[in-house]
């Protein structure tokens, strides 16, 4: 039997799921003890009490969703356990009132190396992202041999949550098309200039299988490319984007920038008459700040998810490198964190951010609630 895919919603569906939302405000959740996704839901490394102590910080500074990355391998290896790992996830959540985003793919391979199944190496001593590594693999994703079985991750796992209300809604893909390798001495490259047009190619083929089932969330890819700072050009033009902003029935983006570009971003895509969320953004030396662009994203009920919740192994209070960070307009800021919110017991790195977050969201911690 074949399977006619449903259509993308229309704006009116995606509107009407809109007005039954609150407002998504959270982060970009990998547990501060694990390096990459890999190792955060390798069996091995899966870190119960880190992941449920700091899903309540989460809660208890105002956040109600989380966004966060499965990986492919993890399936491949272990789909029982991975299953049986991601529904303990979405319930620690739940009990602190998260709703959960999950990635399928991701193309971020910043590291450099491709995925291996096995524990994962420590970070590189001061190197953002030093051990982060894409799903299902940058050099997977061109070889087409292997498609079938990434079709059979992603209706697998979607199957089992078509109809789950923990979920708030489906990221595809993260980033497709991204080649950037942050080296270890600090600089970077950018790497397989062939790999756009495969993953291109899959992104596409990932909104076909994924509408075959019948799901009640909506599907989206965040589009990311943003021009060069002082560059008039509109942003997410690159044809890869374009088609991801086509496909997707609610619209996200990445934007690392200041206020004024996150504006002008903003307002491009509004256009397109759809719910938006910003599902990657804060860095502070690039002045991406949670003061002024997190109320600008409330006032227009733009979904915000940060990058970075606990300081950990992934390192991502470290800096970008400078040949990146000054494409954002980089500001050289020393000793002041580049993501990341909370110090590993808790504490806030900066109370005046926390103070907007609750606010904003209106939310009594839980810690708050339990006492009452």
């Amino acid at each position: 039997m074949t399977l006619t895919p449903r259509p993308r919603w229309t704006e009116d569906q995606a509107n009407a799921w809109w007005q039954v939302q609150h407002w998504p405000a959270g982060c970009n959740f990998l547990p501060s003890s694990a390096v990459n996704f890999l190792e955060m839901w390798r069996d091995e490394s899966f870190d119960r009490a880190t992941i449920a102590r700091e899903l309540c910080w989460a809660a208890d500074i105002g956040m109600n969703a989380i966004r966060t990355n499965l990986h492919y391998l993890v399936w491949k290896h272990d789909r029982d356990g991975l299953q049986a790992r991601f529904e303990w996830f979405l319930g620690a959540a739940s009990e602190h009132g998260l709703s959960v985003m999950p990635v399928l793919f991701d193309d971020c391979g910043f590291g450099g190396a491709e995925p291996v199944w096995g524990a994962q190496p420590d970070p590189v001593p001061g190197v953002h992202n030093s051990r982060a590594v894409a799903s299902p693999g940058r050099a997977a994703v061109m070889d087409r041999d292997q498609w079938p079985e990434f079709r059979a991750y992603l209706q697998d796992i979607l199957r089992a949550h078509a109809d789950d209300p923990r979920i708030l809604a489906w990221d595809l893909y993260n980033e497709p098309g991204n080649r950037m390798i942050f080296a270890a001495h600090g600089g970077y490259r950018e790497y397989d200039p062939a790999l756009a047009a495969h993953s291109k190619a899959l992104m596409e083929h990932c909104f076909a299988w994924a509408r075959e089932i019948a799901l009640s969330q909506p599907l989206t890819v965040a589009a990311w490319r943003t021009p060069k700072l002082g560059h008039d050009a509109p942003a997410f033009d690159d044809p890869v984007d374009r088609q991801a902003l086509a496909l997707s029935d609610i619209i996200s983006f990445h934007a690392y920038c200041d206020l004024a570009h996150a504006q002008r971003y903003l307002a491009q895509l509004r256009a397109h008459r759809r719910p938006v969320l910003i599902t990657e953004w804060m860095a502070r030396t690039i002045d991406s700040c949670i003061a002024d662009q997190l109320p600008l994203y409330h006032a227009h009920k733009v979904g915000a998810f940060n990058w970075g919740l606990v300081q950990g192994r992934s390192q991502t209070d470290q800096p970008w490198p400078l040949e990146l960070q000054a494409v954002h307009g980089h500001v050289e800021v020393p000793d002041r964190w580049f993501h990341d919110l909370l110090w590993p017991d808790g504490r806030a790195y900066d109370a005046a951010e926390i103070d907007v977050i609750a606010r904003l969201t209106g939310r009594c911690p839980q810690s708050e609630l339990k006492r009452g």
